[in-house]
């Protein structure tokens, strides 16, 4: 199998939008905020995983070198829609001028991703160059055409390893033209979205990610979301298994195999978000947190082991 330079060792999603902020309103976590949410991580989570390069992301960054924490991250770029997707359920159609200023906006922020990826090379050791868009369910749909010019560019920009963060089921066709560009293959896979019981979710997640290492004999795979949710409303699973103490066998289940096998796993995620979603208090978007919104430690994180180094 191809070698790249990324470490091994527990890592996490993390996104650190409080109540009253969100990405869409441009109201983001302060300076202060992230440190505190960076000192309840340090123990257990050494590498993180951000999804954008928006003023958050640079102020998690900011305060990794200005308090030198011993974190390293894998940065993202959020790529807003460049077509139209009629077959998205909650949206994904907009008139020709809205695609154009996405398509604007994505080139911008590929540039900051790649800005940013140039100024902290010391802290962020990987680059992924979207999330989610191309899926079919996804509302903000990229091209693949599209998504080798933006790969092909940050490649051409940066030193660190470049990956793509996808569903594992684009990656089994759709995403072949793609793969040859990237240094390896980043998997989501959420057993509980799709109606899985706690009792096969580990089996499921494993078959998700050893499918795409078939289709892709040789390049390195990791996992850069997986996860269980604690409320639901049952919209997209089954509410019953949205439960604190799923979640937590889940998260010990999932550890256990990554550790043994040494693969880099993202769990899913920090803190839980309540901008996300819909209005509804039990949207299932908003409670995937390992800690809640007000950084409260749920089931699983309760007596769990902190690590003894930072990463390998």
């Amino acid at each position: 199998m191809q070698k790249i330079d990324i470490p091994t060792g527990r890592a996490i999603c993390y996104s650190g939008y409080r109540e009253g902020q969100s990405p869409d309103s441009r109201i983001y976590p302060s300076l202060e905020q992230i440190h505190e949410d960076l000192l309840i991580l340090k123990p257990h989570w050494p590498l993180l995983r951000l999804y954008d390069c928006s003023p958050h992301a640079e102020r998690v960054l900011e305060v990794i070198r200005r308090e030198r924490m011993d974190f390293k991250v894998m940065l993202g770029a959020y790529l807003g829609p460049e077509m139209n997707n009629f077959g998205c359920p909650w949206g994904g159609v907009y008139a020709e001028d809205e695609l154009e200023a996405s398509i604007a906006a994505n080139e911008v922020e590929v540039g900051r991703l790649i800005a940013l990826a140039q100024a902290y090379e010391d802290i962020v050791f990987s680059v992924a160059v979207g999330n989610e868009c191309t899926v079919d369910w996804s509302d903000h749909i990229v091209p693949v055409e599209r998504m080798l010019h933006h790969v092909r560019r940050v490649k051409a920009a940066v030193r660190q390893p470049v990956t793509f963060c996808e569903n594992y089921v684009p990656w089994l066709d759709k995403l072949k033209p793609l793969v040859p560009e990237l240094d390896f293959i980043s998997v989501h896979t959420y057993p509980v979205w799709e109606y899985k019981h706690i009792h096969e979710a580990l089996d499921y997640t494993r078959h998700n990610v050893e499918s795409v290492e078939r289709a892709h004999p040789g390049k390195p795979v990791v996992i850069t979301e997986a996860g269980w949710c604690t409320r639901s409303n049952g919209r997209g699973m089954h509410a019953e298994h949205a439960a604190q103490e799923l979640q937590a066998i889940y998260l010990r289940d999932l550890m256990a195999w990554t550790d043994r096998e040494q693969r880099l796993c993202f769990v899913f995620e920090a803190f839980d978000e309540p901008w996300k979603g819909s209005p509804d208090p039990l949207e299932p978007e908003k409670h995937w947190g390992l800690f809640t919104v007000d950084r409260e430690p749920k089931l699983a994180m309760q007596d769990w082991p902190a690590v003894a180094t930072a990463h390998d």
